[in-house]
């Protein structure tokens, strides 16, 4: 039974031992630990309360995002409705450009055409009129051919003339 209860002068022994480690521990090892804990929680605290910033931090830069990507998104819509706009508007002055040109061409060809369709006439009138005197030249030749005629012929056209 000794082994399993201590004998008196061991737990006397024992207690004065833990004692002055008691006491060497309170007067050099407790306060230098107590304030490491301290610091350590306080550490620890902070931490928490800066990453407690920090989340309320990213919690306003996601909103601050979401609207600046809401805003960009509005510029967007924007931007391409005012481009559509305009090619629109492009489009509509290219027509309008394009049928002035043609109604200019058309009244240029149309003007074209009537000077042609002039000059063709007198052409025509210039050749009937040179037709016309090369068959008088060709029939007068033919019927004056000798001087009977002509005479004749000379003779018919002072009657018709009328004299005032």
């Amino acid at each position: 039974m000794d082994l399993i209860i201590p004998g008196s002068g061991l737990i006397i022994w024992q207690i004065i031992g833990f004692s002055i480690l008691l006491f060497i521990l309170a007067k050099f090892a407790w306060k230098p630990i107590l304030s490491a804990l301290e610091e350590r929680e306080k550490s620890i605290e902070d931490a928490l309360k800066s990453a407690e910033i920090a989340r309320n931090e990213m919690a306003n830069l996601k909103a601050e995002n979401e609207k600046i990507i809401l805003e960009a998104k509005l510029e967007r819509d924007e931007m391409l409705l005012k481009a559509t706009e305009t090619a629109r508007q492009v489009v509509e002055d290219a027509k309008g450009v394009a049928q002035a040109e043609g109604a200019k061409l058309l009244e240029a060809a149309k003007k074209a055409i009537e000077t042609e369709k002039q000059a063709a006439l007198e052409d025509v009138k210039v050749q009937v009129a040179a037709l016309s005197l090369s068959i008088a030249e060709k029939v007068l030749r033919k019927t004056l051919a000798d001087d009977a005629k002509q005479k004749e012929l000379v003779d018919e056209l002072i009657n018709e003339i009328k004299f005032n």
